[in-house]
């Protein structure tokens, strides 16, 4: 059982901040299972007490998981003093939830983005001991062929010296698309290892990170909840 102070449970959810929040419970506007609440400093465990704000039940969860399609053109980040981030496309009541991305995509790339504020699951999707695998679309200007895949499968030894982990790489067409599968997430990574093998990515998208997949129903800038099997299914807790 988790007992937190009313005020935090309710300013949690980030519709009220917490200083609104002290003024509905003094103000009467919240109950606890049915009864006003004495003060914010009053306890509860919002999945064992029925709290109301306003006759409402209260919107509460213990973690957030929003999946994103991000277009190009914005940065993964919580905030940026002179450009856009991820979380500029999110209401002001989802914003105070203190989601983060949950990983990086490039600025010009697209696609899958998991945004929380778990982050023990953060840490588990993104480890590289982990072999979460993400997926991703590439479109080249050059094509890759059978000696390339060989090489990808091996784990390439970059110029800079970065080794990389195996990965996978599905050719499509004449070889200039590509899905290519990674367990790890090092510094522009796919166009790094497509450039060491001579093409260079013209579009990147990321199409999924374990088992969650980009819902294709979701328009590039819009957003949706996890459903609670895709929240199961990525160990994330309901």
């Amino acid at each position: 059982m988790v007992m937190e102070r009313l005020d935090k449970l309710i300013a949690s959810t980030g519709r009220w901040s917490r200083r609104e929040a002290k003024e509905m419970i003094r103000a009467g506007r919240v109950l606890v299972d049915g009864r006003p609440a004495a003060g914010p400093e009053d306890r509860a465990d919002p999945r064992v007490n029925a709290i109301t704000v306003d006759g409402e039940p209260l919107d509460w969860r213990l973690f957030t998981y929003i999946m994103l399609h991000k277009p190009a053109g914005l940065l993964s980040a919580t905030e940026d003093a002179r450009q856009r981030t991820v979380l500029d496309l999110l209401p002001p009541e989802l914003r105070r939830r203190g989601l983060f991305p949950v990983g990086r995509l490039d600025r010009d790339t697209e696609g899958l983005l998991l945004l929380t504020n778990d982050g023990d699951l953060a840490h588990r999707l993104l480890s590289p001991k982990k072999h979460v695998e993400k997926i991703y679309y590439a479109r080249l200007d050059a094509p890759l062929g059978e000696e390339d895949r060989a090489a990808f499968a091996r784990g390439l030894v970059l110029e800079d010296g970065l080794r990389c982990l195996p990965a996978s790489l599905e050719l499509l067409g004449d070889g200039r698309e590509a899905r290519i599968g990674l367990r790890e997430g090092k510094f522009h990574q796919i166009k790094r290892m497509t450039a060491s093998r001579g093409a260079k990515v013209l579009y990147l998208k990321r199409l999924s990170m374990g088992p969650l997949e980009l819902d294709p129903a979701l328009p590039k800038g819009a957003y949706r909840a996890l459903t609670e099997e895709e929240v199961r299914e990525i160990g994330g807790k309901l």
